[in-house]
């Protein structure tokens, strides 16, 4: 498993950096490699990449290899998104609301998340960084996508009844600013939508520095607990949380897998966690 899903990064510059969840600088080493170090802070047990790259060099990584990365998955990934928003009923819940239905995805890459809810009627937006993905959604999926950070976006305060970000989070270097931001474009009442991998899962207490999620790209991993804290610091009340994933594809036979995986769910120790929070 390479470290890092976008392309191998060149020369970057690296900084040390405080806990992103609660500025604390007491840590302990929590996964090291030849070329990775993640800490847990003793304050607030929130695991981060430290030291962390400097955001104009980490930026640079999403460029033509990612775009690439992206396209090649894009149908799987939709596939897993389209599992989750299930998963926490987003369908019937929305339903019920007489709000405009205004959708912004973050991280959107492709825009196939974007496409599909367009044909369910919503008014869509996305996001990215990479400008290679951006550009082929508005091209080829004729949805709005902007080019850069949600801070460049400037969407206008209460702007989007829904805020979905999939495998979004944990690649940011200040979690709690960006979930500010998103915050200001909700309007009151409005959901937000949040998946990300789960660090106190399964897969990651089994297979430690080798975990898939555990890559360069990702600058935070979160738990439950420190992404519930997170989310309800930032204002938003909590209403469903469920994770899924016992053991990836290929690490088991299917006949070990799918209890496990069953297990996961139930007891909530999925390899991914998703959290459905509303702007009061």
């Amino acid at each position: 498993m390479p470290k890092t899903y976008s392309s191998l990064p060149g020369v970057e510059r690296f900084q040390t950096v405080p806990c992103p969840l609660c500025g604390a600088s007491a840590q302990s080493s929590f996964l090291r490699s030849s070329d990775l170090s993640f800490v847990r802070c003793l304050e607030c047990s929130t695991v981060y990449q430290n030291p962390s790259p400097v955001f104009e060099d980490l930026r640079n990584r999403y460029g033509e290899g990612y775009f690439a990365y992206e396209y090649a998955n894009e149908q799987n990934f939709h596939h897993l998104m389209q599992l989750g928003l299930t998963d926490i009923g987003f369908d019937a819940l929305t339903k019920r609301f007489a709000e405009p239905k205004t959708f912004l995805d973050i991280g959107c890459a492709t825009g196939m998340l974007l496409e599909s809810m367009k044909r369910k009627g919503w008014t869509v937006k996305g996001v990215d960084i990479c400008r290679e993905s951006a550009k082929y959604g508005r091209r080829k999926r004729g949805v709005d996508i902007f080019p850069g950070t949600l801070t460049e976006a400037c969407f206008p305060d209460y702007s989007f009844f829904t805020v979905h970000f999939s495998h979004l989070i944990e690649h940011l270097p200040d979690p709690r600013e960006f979930l500010s931001e998103v915050y200001r474009v909700l309007k009151p009442g409005g959901f937000a939508v949040i998946t990300t991998p789960n660090v106190d899962g399964f897969q990651a207490r089994l297979f430690k520095a080798a975990w898939r999620s555990a890559i360069a790209d990702h600058l935070v991993l979160f738990s439950r607990r420190t992404l519930t804290r997170l989310v309800t610091e930032s204002g938003f009340r909590i209403l469903r949380t469920v994770t899924w994933g016992g053991l990836a594809v290929g690490t088991a036979p299917l006949l070990i897998k799918k209890p496990a995986d069953r297990l996961a769910k139930m007891f909530g120790f999925g390899d991914v966690v998703l959290l459905l929070a509303q702007r009061p």
